[in-house]
């Protein structure tokens, strides 16, 4: 199962990288690139353990939809969402926040499974990877650059 690890530096507190890791609309514009937009369950504001949500977004140009749950949550040390519907065979992300002397240290852990056997496979190996951690680190990015505006 591949796995993508990424860590982000945040000047801002655990707290506020916490809840913008786990609001709506944050996710909203920490994915414009595939105009991702929440269409059903949680729509806006915060999301809770046991709370879903289904995605809409366009990826390799084609409209997807999406539904994760959020399975686990330790609030303002970690919460795990889990797609319960989409394309992938299935994904396990991991948010964790480490308060390092008021600066946060926001890791992002995002195991899968491609679809379609083998030649999913092929996939990741080919490009699927690689355009997911380019997509996480743009909504980490993002993240932090909300994080930091709002202190």
């Amino acid at each position: 199962m591949p796995v993508i690890y990424l860590e982000t530096l945040i000047d801002a507190p655990v707290q506020a990288c916490f809840d913008y890791a786990r609001n709506v609309e944050a996710h909203v514009k920490s994915t414009e690139q595939t105009k991702e937009k929440a269409i059903e369950g949680v729509t806006e504001g915060l999301m809770e353990e046991g709370d879903t949500v289904t995605w809409e977004a366009t990826h390799f140009g084609v409209k997807q939809r999406l539904t994760a749950k959020i399975t686990g949550m330790n609030e303002p040390d970690w919460f795990i969402d889990e797609m319960t519907k989409g394309a992938f065979k299935s994904f396990v992300h991991t948010h964790r926040f480490e308060d390092l002397n008021g600066v946060t240290l926001m890791i992002d852990q995002f195991a899968y499974k491609a679809p379609l056997g083998i030649l999913g496979s092929i996939a990741n190996g080919l490009f699927l990877k690689k355009y997911m951690k380019n997509l996480l680190e743009k909504r980490a990015a993002k993240l932090k650059e909300m994080a930091e505006a709002s202190v």
